[in-house]
Parts: C-alpha cells; sequence; structure tokens
C-alpha cells in the first residue's frame, strides 16, 4: 500500500478521487483497507487546513432551537420570563450556572459549549 500524508489541495483532490474510486470496497479487503487508510488521512487534513471554530452558546442554542423547531416561549422555562429569554438570545444578558445547565440537559446541548466566552451586545 504506497500511501502517503496529504500536504496540499492537490494532494486532497486525488484522495478524494481515488476514495471515490474504492467507496464500494469491502471492509477487511486490500481496497477497503486503502479506502479506510485514505478517509483518515482526509479527515485529518480538513482538520488542519479547515478547522470548524468551536460554537458560540448562543448559535448552539439557536441551531437546537431551528432543530427541533422551538420558538422563544419554549425556551421560557429553561432562562426564564420572555423578556429574559430576548436579553439571553440579543446578546444582552449572559447565561447563567442554572440557565445553562437546564439548556443543556433539555437541549442536549454540552455544558462545555455553553460555558464558552461570547462577546455580548452591551449598550455605550
Amino acid at each position: 500500500m504506497d500511501v502517503k500524508p496529504i500536504k496540499t489541495d492537490a494532494d486532497f483532490r486525488a484522495a478524494m478521487a481515488e476514495i471515490e474510486t474504492l467507496w464500494k470496497a469491502e471492509p477487511g479487503t486490500p481496497d477497503g483497507d486503502r479506502l479506510e487508510v485514505l478517509l483518515a488521512l482526509v479527515e485529518l487534513y480538513e482538520a488542519k487546513a479547515h478547522p470548524i471554530p468551536p460554537s458560540d452558546p448562543i448559535d448552539a442554542i439557536e441551531f437546537m432551537m431551528e432543530q427541533r423547531g422551538l420558538t422563544r416561549r419554549d425556551l421560557e422555562p429553561l432562562i426564564g420570563h420572555r423578556g429574559r429569554v430576548a436579553e439571553v438570545l440579543n446578546r444582552k444578558r449572559p447565561l447563567t450556572l442554572d440557565m445553562i445547565r437546564r439548556l443543556s440537559k433539555e437541549l442536549h446541548i454540552p455544558a462545555e459549549i455553553l460555558v464558552r466566552d461570547y462577546e455580548l451586545n452591551r449598550a455605550a
């Protein structure tokens, strides 16, 4: 098996082309093993070349709201009254520890995302 690290976009494109030809290879076969190695190399290259920045807490909440079809009203039991929900989602008030615990539990957002620092829109 002649496989080398992916260091450039050209290497990446070549690996992707080969992955396409090997896509239906059976696991445990030489082609299946080659596919597995190439997939791991592509994943590593993408993580280094095009890292995805970590989610900010409010973006994560809004994403989960969209995914679950939730409204701001649905967040009231987790965050507080309507005005408090608006302040949090409009980045005027930070999340509290109690809010983080409830949001993490109910929306299945990892607490480590919700405790991240994020910019607030404070009036001057």
